[in-house]
């Protein structure tokens, strides 16, 4: 999601960008959206924030106190991770750093997961 950078959203802090990168509360018509119908990050992941919660393989456990990059979680655990807000969500919950957890049988249409692929706009397919 963060595509390198060290600000709230890939793109930088100022939340009036967030509307070209995402579907979110302000935008979304309460609705998902088709991928890459928004600008991508720097490493041309589309819909990194907002759209849907990203259901991630980390199961939820407190960070420890010091820097730590990547981090992955216990092997095992009772919730997942979910990252970067949906179209129900407001702003600052779509930034790179926010951490929501579910519990993996109570998915919702505000939830997906991502199976990841780089290809350019022209050659995303949406059905």
């Amino acid at each position: 999601c963060r595509a390198g950078s060290k600000t709230l959203w890939c793109f930088g802090d100022d939340e009036a960008q967030l509307e070209e990168y995402a579907w979110y509360a302000e935008n979304s018509g309460r609705q998902t959206h088709p991928v890459a119908q928004k600008k991508p990050n720097a490493y041309g992941l589309y819909d990194m924030h907002g759209n849907l919660w990203e259901l991630c393989w980390d199961w939820k456990e407190t960070y420890p106190s010091n820097s730590v990059t990547d981090p992955v979680g216990p092997r095992h655990g009772s919730y997942r991770i979910e990252r970067g807000g949906s179209w129900d969500t407001c702003a600052s919950v779509c930034r790179s750093t926010l951490r929501h957890f579910t519990s993996p049988g109570d998915l919702t249409s505000t939830a997906g997961f991502r199976v990841c692929g780089v290809y350019p706009k022209s050659q995303v397919i949406d059905k």
